[in-house]
């Protein structure tokens, strides 16, 4: 069986389970460092196939909920149950640290704001794709060698630069790498902080292209925090908006930025439409 082919059939059985389950049921989940500052009280499902976007002010929470959620960081109280790859329903924090480490490793994936903190700056592009390979089982040279070069192709970084340092790359290919490497696994669930946040326009432009296309491509759940109202309007199917540590609004993605039910919200729009 080819490489294209194992891809194929990962991603069509992964699509077929739990489909009448959500992928992540959030239940209460809180964690805060003082009065406001944290995630508080956060409830809310994901569906497989479903991106979820999160979105409000710096400070608001959003990046706290979404290390609590890939398991970064322990919840002061609430659960975070999943359904693995093999159906099992189970809560993320009923697990010990080595059992969620590799869950990020092999089925979820996290992508960093700033790439450097999810890639590994002196080990080569193809290195950095070839470790989550072997996190998953892949031992075979030609065949980890393979499918970097592939998803080098995919994400357009030059194959003849599989041997380079990322140290070396732009901010926008050091982007594309770490998105190769959480993706190559055809994870059932990628995490993504801020994934255009410092690039240039231009740049940011071609990412989402490329971000947009490998969710449909792959049937990918995502949950994605951002600040920008454009990029979450571009990604996500659903949202969910912050303020002090809560939800203050959640719903389709076009009926909240077209019709905004919470002052807040109206304000956030608001900001962005006069900006």
């Amino acid at each position: 069986m080819s490489v294209a082919e194992k891809q194929d059939q990962q991603i069509s059985t992964s699509n077929n389970l739990s489909q009448d389950f959500p992928l992540l049921s959030v239940d209460r989940l809180s964690k805060l460092y003082q009065p406001g500052k944290g995630c508080d009280d956060i409830s809310f499902d994901l569906w497989p196939g479903e991106v979820l976007g999160v979105v409000g002010e710096s400070g608001s929470g959003k990046s706290t909920l979404l290390r609590v959620l890939s398991g970064r960081e322990v919840p002061d109280s609430g659960a975070v149950n999943y359904v693995s790859e093999h159906g099992v329903h189970a809560n993320l924090y009923a697990l010990n640290e080595s059992e969620r480490r590799r869950l990020l490793r092999t089925e979820w994936g996290v992508v960093h704001q700033h790439p450097l903190d999810g890639l590994r700056g002196r080990v080569s592009a193809g290195g950095n794709i070839g470790e989550r390979l072997m996190a998953v089982g892949d031992r075979h040279f030609g065949d980890i060698r393979a499918k970097a070069e592939d998803w080098l192709t995919q994400v357009e970084i030059p194959v003849d630069r599989i041997d380079d340092l990322p140290i070396n790359f732009s901010g926008g290919m050091q982007q594309r790498l770490q998105i190769a490497r959480n993706l190559v696994t055809h994870p059932r669930l990628v995490f993504m902080d801020e994934p255009t946040g410092g690039l240039d326009v231009s740049v940011q432009a071609r990412l989402l292209d490329l971000i947009r296309n490998l969710v449909t491509e792959l049937g990918l759940s995502m949950v994605i925090v951002t600040h920008d109202l454009a990029v979450a309007r571009l990604l996500a199917h659903r949202l969910i908006v912050m303020k002090d540590s809560h939800i203050v609004e959640t719903g389709l993605t076009d009926q909240v930025l077209d019709d905004p039910q919470h002052p807040y919200t109206q304000l956030l729009v608001s900001s962005v439409l006069q900006g």
